[in-house]
């Protein structure tokens, strides 16, 4: 046991999701598992934090591990109460997912599948986000043999701190061709308001989805998720500074109005 790597779990799905128990049952043969994630579904909340209401921590327990808890918060709470309340473990990676429904292209900044491992990346850990192409009906079977493989390059490889890994899964009808280490895309999902009347003679709206496509470079992840390969995108979230603009207009700026 003290020579496993401890790897730190959550999600956005919550923690009854099928996607974090297969990813549980999927790791905890070689790693010292961690899971702590929302007792209800909280998805597209990318980093939001809970600041006004108080936070509901719950233990359970999966087979005879009891390192496992449920909180009445967002996947980010869920890292920050990890990190400093519930645990002294030194961990060597956070893991989330396996999220239903594809996080890539621009989804990412909405998605809070990708809150958990951004709000560790800020604290110097190295996370992995994994999301599938379907929201109804995953293959998560299919993914799985997959994933420690996933993990144990970017153990072996890791990027700098503050570099986070995406990883998404093509559509369960593909045949799996390889692996891409690719760019972020920039298509997603735009929003479609759904007008409605009220009994009470009011309109509101359901926000609603659908695809956009963007015109993509080479090498993009939509890409190559759409020719059936599994994606992983190096994403780094602690300098977020347009260095090209603030040099080019640094001393216009800083004379401009004096």
């Amino acid at each position: 046991m003290q020579n496993k790597k401890n790897i730190l779990i959550s999600n956005d799905d919550g923690i009854s999701a099928d996607g974090i128990k297969y990813l549980y049952e999927t790791l905890k043969l070689d790693y010292n598992v961690f899971v702590v994630a929302p007792h209800t579904e909280k998805s597209a909340s990318s980093l939001s934090t809970t600041i006004k209401n108080p936070l509901h921590i719950h233990k359970l327990k999966w087979d005879d591990n009891e390192n496992i808890y449920q909180i009445t918060g967002t996947p980010a709470d869920c890292i920050k109460m990890s990190l400093s309340v519930l645990f002294d473990t030194k961990f060597d990676l956070i893991v989330s997912g396996i999220n239903k429904g594809t996080n890539s292209g621009r989804n990412l900044l909405y998605s809070g599948t990708l809150g958990c491992v951004i709000e560790g990346a800020m604290r110097g850990f190295l996370g992995i986000a994994f999301s599938c192409h379907e929201f109804m009906n995953p293959n998560y079977k299919k993914i799985l043999k997959y994933i420690p493989k996933i993990i144990d390059f970017f153990l072996e490889n890791k990027p700098d701190e503050g570099t986070i890994i995406n990883v998404n899964f093509p559509s369960k009808d593909k045949e799996i061709k390889g692996f891409k280490l690719a760019r972020q895309g920039q298509s997603r999902w735009l929003e479609k308001p759904d007008k409605r009347l009220h009994p009470e003679g009011y309109d509101y709206y359901w926000l609603g989805v659908h695809w956009k496509d963007y015109k993509e470079e080479a090498n993009s992840e939509i890409e190559h998720l759409k020719e059936g390969y599994i994606t992983a995108t190096p994403v780094h979230v602690n300098e977020l500074t347009d260095h090209k603009y603030l040099n080019l207009k640094k001393d216009e700026f800083e004379n401009s109005f004096f």
